[in-house]
């Protein structure tokens, strides 16, 4: 199955799941949250006339009649009084402009006497320099939709207007499994045949960073009895992701589970990394099979797990953001499948970086992102393809 196709079919079965269940949080506690209720403007931002700059507030009517004399100074945090026909007041920025000025020169524009009066020396408009009441946001238009995803400037927006309790939707419970013989346990000397788990590791980061409540389920070796018993003892979570065990070989216990349970919606995709995910249900519960080998563990949970956790969460953007770059390297041969190559940017073109074997990590840790290929093509150093940063999916 296409990967475009794949995603389309987990979106729509993650949007027929929605997570509903919802609680209240402190603002400080909201990072990378989801937003559970369209929330309005509590009040008018700004909530009053200020001063953008450094200056004097005066009226434009008043500019013939210079010099002006100064008749009174506001700070920010200041209540002016109102403006005196043919006067000015001193005013800096972020300062309440007294009721009766239109207009704020800027400071280095004026010429100030002898007597303290104030000269406008540049050509002046109303309005001039004032941040209008309501000019960002006016008490009741919509601030944030439900969905959002409460980063740092979202939560900026918030306190702005003296939120300090947001309603979240609550954390996904992801149950997260590893299944090999050659899985050694956390901490073990490894014996022949044996290699550490990479994959728990990054995915149960990946899933917290999403927000996720993980359930750490462990290695369990390639017997099918005990994966039966560990899946389908799994209460409570909205998804259980498993690597390993999803391909077609005589230890590939999970995706076996799978088709024994006739519940098996999507398996085998036409991408490099990552052919063999498997998604289906066991007990009820979806499961998301991907593949063991680390890197391609991580491109189909980054392009495929990802966005089905989003969905389900709410948000309604999902996909990764994808920008043109130039590629710095020649791809004569086509494949048939899609391909996410792991590249660098350098001086604007990407670079492939040498080992592409589905097997490694580091190569991910050098790459500054994914560039897609689509399955048949080939392109020139010089052509310009797709390219999937890893700041905007792991950050």
């Amino acid at each position: 199955m296409a990967v475009d196709e794949a995603l389309r079919q987990l979106l729509l079965l993650a949007r027929a799941a929605p997570l509903t269940a919802c609680e209240q949080v402190a603002l400080r506690q909201a990072d990378g949250r989801v937003l559970a209720e369209d929330l309005r403007a509590a009040i008018d931002l700004p909530p009053w006339d200020n001063s953008a700059m450094d200056g004097y507030a005066l009226r434009f009517d008043d500019l013939q009649a210079q010099p002006l004399p100064v008749t009174q100074t506001v700070f920010a945090g200041e209540a002016p009084g109102p403006l005196q026909a043919g006067t000015c007041a001193r005013v800096f920025t972020g300062a309440p402009v007294p009721a009766g000025a239109d207009c704020v020169q800027l400071q280095e524009n004026c010429e100030v006497d002898a007597q303290g009066r104030v000269s406008s020396l540049t050509p002046l408009r109303r309005g001039a320099n004032i941040r209008l009441q309501g000019n960002e946001i006016r008490a009741g238009a919509p601030l944030l939709a439900a969905g959002t995803v409460l980063k740092p400037i979202a939560l900026g927006v918030l306190a702005s207007q003296g939120i300090t309790q947001v309603p979240v939707v609550r954390r996904p419970r992801v149950a997260l499994l590893s299944s090999g013989d050659e899985l050694a346990g956390e901490g073990a000397t490894l014996g022949l045949g044996q290699i550490h788990d990479s994959n728990r590791v990054v995915l149960r980061a990946l899933l917290e960073r999403l927000g996720c409540e993980v359930i750490d389920l462990g290695c369990v070796p390639d017997e099918p009895a005990l994966l039966r018993a560990a899946l389908v003892g799994v209460q409570g979570v909205e998804l259980i992701i498993t690597s390993a065990g999803v391909s077609v070989g005589d230890a590939d216990c999970i995706g076996a589970l799978l088709r024994e349970s006739g519940d098996v919606q999507l398996w085998k995709l036409a991408i490099k990394p990552g052919k063999p995910l498997t998604f289906g249900h066991v007990g009820g519960v979806p499961l998301l099979g991907l593949p063991g080998n680390p890197g391609s563990a991580l491109v189909t949970f980054l392009l495929l797990a990802r966005p089905y956790l989003l969905a389900r969460m709410g948000v309604e953007r999902v996909e990764p953001m994808r920008v043109p770059v130039v590629a710095g390297f020649a791809w004569p041969k086509a494949g048939k499948r899609q391909e996410y190559l792991r590249v660098r940017l350098d001086g604007g073109r990407a670079r492939l970086l040498e080992n592409q074997s589905s097997a490694t990590l580091l190569s991910a840790v050098q790459a500054h992102g994914l560039l897609e290929v689509p399955a048949g093509e080939t392109f020139e150093a010089g052509d310009v393809l797709d390219f999937i940063s890893f700041d905007g999916l792991v950050g």
